[in-house]
């Protein structure tokens, strides 16, 4: 990957400096591998946990049945090496492979599969994410090897779900046994690496697992891992991370921080690489249920008026790309054909829309309709401060007022929960555009987490039948017909398509980050020291 920095360079030469680092560093056992990161998981259980802290742990220490490929549009053989659907979608027979075993020895068969989702589904205890797993009727095991998935109504996209770290098959005795503390003092996998020693908020140790040979072949090593040892350290503040991958104390981290990108890039010792695929989209959203937003054509003006591109460029220093669809162009059943401009960037438009729709220029410099000024009132979460002001500035200086309200994280849903926003600012990682479209905009999503209470009945049924879809060719028309239908109405204002960004020293060689989940060092099967 090379990453244009010219402006960076120049910001980083006027004040922007890099902490202090020893000439040396720490020595690093021979074939361990540190990977730098700021904050931990609160337990490593796929089913209790929603946290790229514990996903990218969990990818290294358990399989998945199934995986994606690196597009993230091919479904890949894993834990299950075949599997068939019915006609009718409702279905998967998955045929498992039969040289998988457990880091304790013991191994895997199907009952750990029917076990694994059995404790996921059941109503008891705090799981999460369990929508994933469909409209779940029976999931049994006919034999060691087979696992018969049955659901009550379709799922296109269970597949796509099905190679996210939610559906790491654990060994469900254990879980059982460790009670709350499965995931806290132990977790025994089928992944690459085994779980050996944590020490929450500092680091956690992994261990090759001898034997592992189950890797999935489209994505490179099949297995063994090709180091011994992998350490999770955590280094909360971003200039020592910094000093740490120059000084080698870390051999790498997906965390480096927008502004040492440049200072990393003209280093010929390090190298940063990227997913082919990895999707997370920054936006602001619209609530189309109040006085000004109800106007499709004042939401399109408030679009055009907000420069996406200086903001990667100002605050990501280019490290992202400015956004103008509400998912990756590159993302499975996006349409080609949708019209994205609506949301360039185009200030004259913006003023000649409002002055369509009846606005006039008060003498305050800020638009106004009926004696009412045309004020706004946005949330958005503390960390992104820069990008609200810049969205603040930019709004503004079209004449459109807006009062910025911003909140941490323990604060912002509640205040959300009151509904006194026409703006909202998030980012959201998915898979496709299936899995974008399914996550905000159905009217059973509303209040949350459809916010911008987009209750129409033409998205509803578009989502019904790429849902209940029984093959490709039919999913992806219905989610294309409904990616469309939505952008035309004009809902978000999308910001930036953020890619993850890894950073290595000169100990590992270059691979293949990893793109679901977010997790880039994926299995860590392609982990390989010089």
């Amino acid at each position: 990957m090379s990453l244009s920095r010219t402006s960076s360079l120049a910001r980083l030469a006027g004040g922007v400096a890099l902490a202090a680092i020893t000439a040396a560093g720490a020595a690093q056992a021979e074939g361990t591998v540190t990977i730098g990161r700021t904050s931990d998981a609160d337990r490593y259980d796929p089913q209790r946990s929603s946290a790229l802290a514990a996903a990218e742990v969990l990818y290294m220490m358990g399989d998945t049945l199934v995986t994606l490929s690196h597009d993230l549009k091919t479904v890949e053989p894993a834990l299950a090496e075949s599997w068939e659907l019915s006609d009718d979608g409702l279905t998967y027979t998955f045929h498992l492979r039969k040289d998988v075993t457990y880091c304790d020895g013991k191994a895997f068969t199907a009952k750990d599969v029917v076990g694994s989702m059995e404790r996921w589904l059941t109503p008891e205890g705090p799981y999460v994410s369990a929508w994933k797993a469909g409209t779940v009727d029976s999931i049994t095991a006919p034999d060691d090897y087979t696992v018969v998935y049955k659901l009550k109504s379709p799922s296109s996209g269970l597949l796509y779900q099905m190679a996210q770290f939610n559906f790491i098959i654990i060994d469900p005795e254990q879980a059982a046994s460790l009670g709350d503390d499965f995931g806290v003092k132990a977790f025994n996998g089928t992944g690459a690496y085994c779980f050996d020693s944590w020490t929450p908020n500092d680091s956690l140790v992994l261990k090759k697992h001898e034997g592992y040979a189950w890797g999935t072949a489209a994505l490179g090593n099949t297995g063994p891992a090709k180091v011994d040892e992998v350490v999770w350290k955590i280094i909360p503040e971003e200039a020592t991370l910094v000093a740490s991958l120059q000084a080698g104390e870390i051999d790498g981290t997906y965390a480096l921080p927008a502004w040492a990108f440049a200072q990393f890039e003209a280093d010929p010792g390090f190298k940063l690489i990227q997913p082919v695929a990895s999707f997370r989209t920054h936006y602001v959203g619209m609530k189309v249920t109040r006085p000004f937003m109800q106007d499709i054509k004042v939401r399109e003006a408030v679009s055009h008026a907000i420069d996406q591109g200086a903001i990667a460029d100002a605050i990501f220093f280019g490290t992202v790309k400015p956004a103008e669809a509400y998912y990756s162009e590159d993302a499975l059943d996006f349409d080609p054909s949708t019209d994205l401009a609506p949301f360039a960037y185009d200030p004259d438009k913006t003023k000649a829309l409002l002055e369509e729709e009846g606005f006039t220029m008060g003498s305050d410099g800020f638009w106004q309709k009926d004696g009412e000024k045309l004020a706004l009132t946005y949330y958005g979460f503390n960390t992104s401060r820069e990008q609200a002001e810049a969205i603040q500035g930019d709004l503004r200086k079209a004449g459109i007022d807006l009062n910025v309200e911003l909140y941490d994280s323990t604060a912002i849903w509640a205040k959300l929960r009151e509904q006194t926003y026409d703006l909202y600012q998030m980012d959201y990682p998915y898979l496709n555009a299936g899995d974008a479209l399914n996550l905000y905009f159905s009217s059973d999503s509303i209040p949350s987490p459809n916010r911008m209470m987009w209750d129409d009945a033409e998205t509803d049924k578009l989502l019904a039948e790429g849902n209940s879809a029984v093959n490709d060719e039919a999913r992806a028309k219905a989610f294309m017909a409904l990616g469309k239908h939505l952008h035309e109405s004009i809902l978000w204002k999308p910001l930036l398509l953020e890619k993850p960004t890894v950073a290595i020293g000169p100990r590992l060689k270059e691979f293949q980050p990893a793109g679901i989940s977010g997790a880039a060092f994926g299995t860590g099967l392609n982990l390989e020291l010089n």
